[in-house]
């Protein structure tokens, strides 16, 4: 990376330090603006890549528009690293996503220029039109932008939003559709096919910037200009009419890094107060060689040589848990012509790519659409395949609906890896699993898995997908315990069958997921002081429960540990306290988890310890029991 002086990003603490420069200076801070990132990101690793391509973007929106009076909406929040710095936020970008630090995320509570909160994708839209409306009624002139990816673009919640906002023409609402064919990995589906004819269609698009260049900085003919060219367009571009369809006026495409034009396009959308859409073309990674050479592995690349953009690895030997996920599928895949395999968009993140290389015909990428992922999953179950929908758990949320309504109704065999479960560590309150234990346990028919190591992980999945009814397995973000799990022969797991993996006379700790890994530590550390025996249940199911294990503590202990990666709030922990009550019997029970709120960011260390369920405060309760 070529190094350059810092002569202006001092300089700007504001937007409104960012409106004393000159047009003429604007690129000279967008290249130092990157710079900083990339420095930055080197050290404290974040998103590095969708950041660096919506650079000359946030620069220009920025420039143009009166925020905070004027609000300014992310989608998903992943390019908002720029948008962060130049809004007052410069000096703490070193803390971002850290303990203490500022999100990585848009987040209200954070900036008055965080005008809504992002971390899950395709909300913008919708958002934008209810600040636009709510601008509206309190009779205040406020303009709104909305920035949304083209990835972000195949969620259906964005097309309800473009349904919903291009019905009123009186809303004051800018899209801008950042276009790098770019979600995390490379964006698939019919909309990528049709933003790609719209963006190569030569003709129209020569014909179009001849007439930008020339009434871009004249409203009323702008106005004239796209009115007409929407008759042109047909002559020259097939089903060119998808946004003009839903009443947005359509105006694109541009380049997104060229912060002049941007400035000057944007000034002169600005004014015409009612739904638009501005088409822009942007690189991921853009400004970077090695992020723009390999989009997907730098969109999150960790810690980096920015000058080699040489990539340093983990210190950890231990297999991640997608790994094993990617890796046992194929396996079972290859064994088994029923399963198939299917993504909402994140075919590297969960592994699922490992099977899409062997067999792409198998596995299918259906774009960032959990809802339609969970659908097409019991429509595929009921022509008679075994589907394997592996979904993130905080995305999960968006599809609770489909799961109950056509898959766990009908009792078909759908197997959801739940990816992610649990504190996930720096990206923070949007992104934490901390809910899917809850909420599918409580659905019928649905069979709940949690396991410990990735062996567990490996036999589980064996034993899912040989089974003729809703199956999920949760597991958490990042490396294993270091269990041998490759060339195993596979074990079925009967349902609702847990294990003692220590006996023990004083107290029981019984845990759920790999959590119990923790607990393995704790009870070292407390018997190791001497004069207490500690025994230790691995639960393996959150539903069914193994009454015949619990039934056992609940005989031989007064005083009972239970753990799990998750809310407390109608968790495994009240599900055994519920038991052991309603058998009767005489148990003190300590339920360890997240309690009744939103967990920030962190190490994931640094949030079991604060949540008090890592090896230190798993042992600190036990001694306090004991005591």
């Amino acid at each position: 990376m070529d190094h350059i002086d810092y002569d202006l990003l001092y300089k700007v603490d504001s937007p409104s330090d960012l409106k004393r420069l000159a047009v003429a200076q604007l690129p000279r801070y967008c290249r130092e603006l990157r710079q900083y990132i990339i420095e930055e990101c080197s050290k404290n690793p974040g998103h590095l890549a969708s950041s660096l391509g919506a650079v000359e973007l946030t620069v220009a929106i920025h420039y143009v528009y009166d925020t905070p009076h004027d609000k300014l909406v992310w989608d998903v929040g992943h390019q908002a690293y720029a948008h962060k710095i130049i809004t007052g936020r410069r000096d703490l970008f070193p803390t971002n996503r850290k303990e203490g630090g500022i999100s990585g995320f848009p987040r209200m509570a954070e900036s008055e220029y965080d005008s809504f909160g992002a971390g899950h994708s395709s909300t913008s839209i919708s958002a934008a039109y209810g600040l636009a409306k709510a601008a509206e009624l309190r009779g205040e002139r406020s303009r709104v932008v909305a920035v949304i990816g083209d990835g972000a673009m195949t969620g259906g919640l964005a097309f309800e939003g473009l349904n919903n906002a291009g019905a009123d023409k009186k809303s004051d609402i800018l899209v801008i559709l950042n276009d790098n064919e770019m979600a995390i990995d490379q964006a698939t589906g019919a909309l990528t096919g049709y933003l790609t004819r719209v963006s190569t269609s030569k003709r129209y698009n020569r014909l179009k910037r001849r007439l930008w260049s020339v009434f871009a900085h004249i409203p009323p003919l702008l106005r004239i200009c796209q009115k007409t060219g929407n008759a042109v367009k047909q002559g020259l571009l097939q089903n060119s009419n998808l946004f003009e369809s839903l009443n947005f006026r359509y105006f694109g495409q541009i380049d997104g890094h060229d912060i002049e034009e941007l400035v000057r396009i944007l000034t002169a959308l600005k004014d015409i107060g009612e739904p638009k859409l501005l088409h822009v073309i942007t690189t991921k990674g853009k400004g970077y060689t090695p992020a723009e050479d390999d989009q997907a592995a730098w969109h999150a690349p960790g810690r980096f040589n920015p000058d080699t953009g040489e990539r340093l690895p983990s210190k950890t030997a231990a297999a991640r848990y997608q790994d094993v996920f990617g890796e046992t599928l194929l396996d079972l895949a290859r064994a088994d012509e029923r399963i198939v395999g299917i993504t909402p968009a994140m075919p590297s993140g969960c592994s699922m790519n490992v099977m899409m290389h062997a067999m792409p015909e198998r596995c299918f990428d259906v774009g960032i659409a959990e809802g339609h992922a969970v659908t097409f999953s019991a429509g595929l179950a009921a022509g008679g395949m075994h589907p394997v929908c592996n979904i993130y758990s905080s995305f999960m949320q968006r599809a609770y609906d489909n799961v109950i309504h056509d898959v766990a109704l009908q009792n078909l065999p759908v197997t959801f890896c739940i990816d992610r479960g649990g504190l996930v560590g720096e990206d923070g309150a949007t992104h934490h699993g901390a809910f899917d234990l809850v909420y599918f346990s409580c659905v019928p028919n649905m069979i709940v898995a949690a396991p410990m190591d990735e062996a567990e992980l490996r036999d589980m999945l064996y034993t899912a997908v040989n089974t003729p009814s809703p199956y999920s397995i949760r597991y958490p973000r990042g490396c294993g315990a270091g269990a041998e799990w490759r060339g195993r022969p596979f074990e079925s797991v009967p349902a609702g069958k847990g294990r003692m993996l220590k006996d023990g006379a004083d107290l029981a700790i019984l845990t759920i997921g790999t959590v119990g890994n923790f607990a393995a530590e704790a009870i070292r550390r407390v018997e190791a002081e001497g004069g207490v025996s500690v025994a230790h249940y691995d639960l393996r199911f959150a539903k069914p429960l193994d009454t015949e294990l619990l039934d056992d503590a609940g005989r031989r202990f007064r005083k009972i540990i239970t753990v799990e990666d998750g809310v407390l709030r109608g968790g495994v922990g009240e599900a055994v306290t519920r038991y052991f009550n309603d058998k009767g019997y005489d148990v003190r029970v300590r339920a360890l988890g997240i309690g009744d709120e939103f967990v920030g960011h962190g190490t994931p260390a640094q949030l079991y310890a604060r949540c008090g369920y890592d090896a230190e405060g798993i042992a600190r309760t036990a001694k306090e029991m004991l005591a």
